[in-house]
């Protein structure tokens, strides 16, 4: 096949991609919500508190919302320009989620929001924040159209075989799927993780800015004594109250949501084990029949043999409760996997032209262990560190404020990676864990419905314009990533003034939005 494969360049561009376009997505969902809330409460107190705190968060929302949609567009369009085997297979049953998902829920997303950003002072105030919830409730709804067109690659159901391709022939099978309702939810706790994180690391920042600058200081007793700096816009007597209450609310979604995603990672898990038995035991390491659970293993790299893997540290009876729910029942493992994909799916790829120069070659059913195992254990680890972090900040701000370590500041703003990782990584181990398949079979389906990757990928496509094509996608979102955190990090170190202009016009009410300039300074 030469050094350049096409099929392997494809696969490279559209995990570029789809990754860093997911860095953008959990983000959306997880402080959409949260910035939805803030603006009700300033809506029922009228405390101007709250007011700027939907100013300022809404406004890091906005920055990106804006990106994630422009990274967004490019994943349907590398159905067509690099996968249209793939797009052929499958498009009987794309149509109707990936319709929906962008003919309802994108618009009803993007109408909304812009009335949103544009309707301060100028929608009655119940409407205003009616029109972000719908905003909101368009990201979620488009996730989960998203969702459920990943999640019948994962497990295909409501379709029958007519000439070789699936036709869909049940939509309420396709959009209920217990694949897709696991995924969702799963999803949805892992979003709100990265929201609560976001907001724990950059109030963290801000207390600690006031304890660097001598604003707040502690008493004998330990508690916070805030105060003000009226050279500083923004640096009032609601300041110290505007972080802090941010920071509470980020380390309490934060912590509710890794409980969120341990309990719907555990259902997604054990459907894992019923629909792709070959992927869970990868990520386990388990190469034999059993009931342990390797905690540590260790391997050749870049190794797809079983004879390869030592177990350093197993648990048992672990594996089982994972897959089962119980602590006695066997779990088949990968040298019993094997045999029987091969039996069902052939040792060899057809002899198809589809296929290309791969015709005839073995498949390789074992998935990347390395890129499973350690994946899977670096969604658990990321969340659970998140989650720790959380709990920890809740104990050392108990008093009012934050300690005045510049070390322990750095730690809380980077622990803000720390749910990405998380998510990151349980896309590539879903993801990669599929393959060799792009449609993976369901052991309880209709069969023949499934598709190799191998024959998913654009005939007509060279692997020099895919090369070019990779190159040219992510040259664009190294451009987009600069611009979103530099643009991130100008209005974070500008605090509640960067996103409350009239704080530094003492004579202009900080309720009147009406001038041109400070509505598209709060719109971009």
């Amino acid at each position: 096949m030469g050094s350049l494969d096409p099929l392997l360049i494809a696969r490279w561009q559209f995990g570029i991609t789809t990754v860093y376009h997911f860095w953008m997505v959990p983000l959306t969902i997880g402080l959409g919500p949260v910035v939805a809330g803030m603006q009700m409460r300033w809506h029922r107190t009228g405390d101007v508190r709250w007011y700027r705190m939907v100013k300022f968060w809404g406004k890091l929302y906005l920055i990106n919302f804006i990106v994630g949609v422009a990274t967004g567009l490019v994943q349907e369009f590398q159905f067509g320009m690099a996968w249209s085997e793939y797009a052929k297979f499958v498009g009987d049953v794309f149509g109707a989620p990936l319709a929906m998902e962008a003919l309802l829920a994108f618009f009803v997303e993007s109408t909304f929001l812009g009335l949103w950003i544009f309707g301060w002072n100028k929608l009655p105030k119940a409407v205003h924040v009616a029109c972000l919830w719908l905003a909101i409730g368009g990201s979620i709804l488009s996730a989960y159209f998203i969702i459920v067109a990943n999640s019948w690659m994962q497990h295909p159901v409501g379709v029958v075989l007519v000439k070789g391709h699936p036709v869909m022939n049940d939509v309420w099978a396709v959009l209920t799927n217990n694949t897709a309702i696991t995924a969702f939810t799963h999803t949805m706790f892992g979003s709100f993780g990265v929201g609560g994180a976001f907001l724990l690391g950059i109030s963290w920042y801000h207390l600690w800015q006031r304890r660097r600058d001598g604003i707040d200081t502690v008493d004998a007793a330990g508690r916070v004594v805030s105060g003000v700096a009226p050279d500083i816009p923004g640096r009032d007597g609601s300041d110290h109250s505007i972080w802090i209450t941010s920071l509470r609310i980020g380390a309490v979604v934060a912590i509710v949501a890794f409980a969120g995603v341990a309990i719907t990672g555990d259902a997604q898990g054990k459907l894992m084990f019923q629909q792709q038995p070959l992927k869970m035991a990868a990520a386990e390491a388990a190469c034999h029949t059993g009931t342990s659970f390797s905690v540590l293993s260790v391997g050749k790299l870049g190794s797809t043999s079983c004879s390869d893997v030592v177990p350093i540290i197993e648990i048992p009876g672990l594996l089982s409760f994972l897959a089962k729910g119980n602590f006695t029942t066997t779990v088949e493992g990968v040298d019993q996997l094997l045999p029987q994909y091969e039996a069902k799916y052939g040792t060899n790829l057809p002899d198809n032209p589809i296929y290309g120069s791969r015709a005839g070659e073995k498949i390789d059913y074992l998935p990347m262990m390395e890129v499973t195992y350690w994946g899977f254990r670096m969604m658990i680890g990321f969340g659970g560190i998140a989650a720790f972090a959380a709990a920890v900040a809740l104990w050392l701000t108990r008093r009012g404020t934050v300690p005045r370590s510049k070390g322990v500041m750095l730690l809380a703003v980077g622990g803000i990676l720390a749910p990405f990782a998380a998510n990151s990584a349980g896309w590539v181990f879903t993801e990669m864990g599929r393959q060799p398949f792009v449609v993976a079979p369901n052991p309880t389906g209709v069969d023949g419905v499934y598709m190799f990757t191998a024959a998913a990928v654009s005939p007509g496509v060279s692997a020099g314009e895919m090369l070019f094509s990779v190159i040219a996608l992510t040259a664009v979102y190294a451009v987009l990533m600069v611009f979103e955190i530099r643009l991130l990090v100008r209005y974070v170190r500008g605090g509640i003034a960067s996103a409350v202009p009239e704080l530094a016009e003492p004579d202009q009410p900080e309720s009147d939005d009406h001038s041109k300039s400070d509505v598209l300074a709060f719109a971009y």
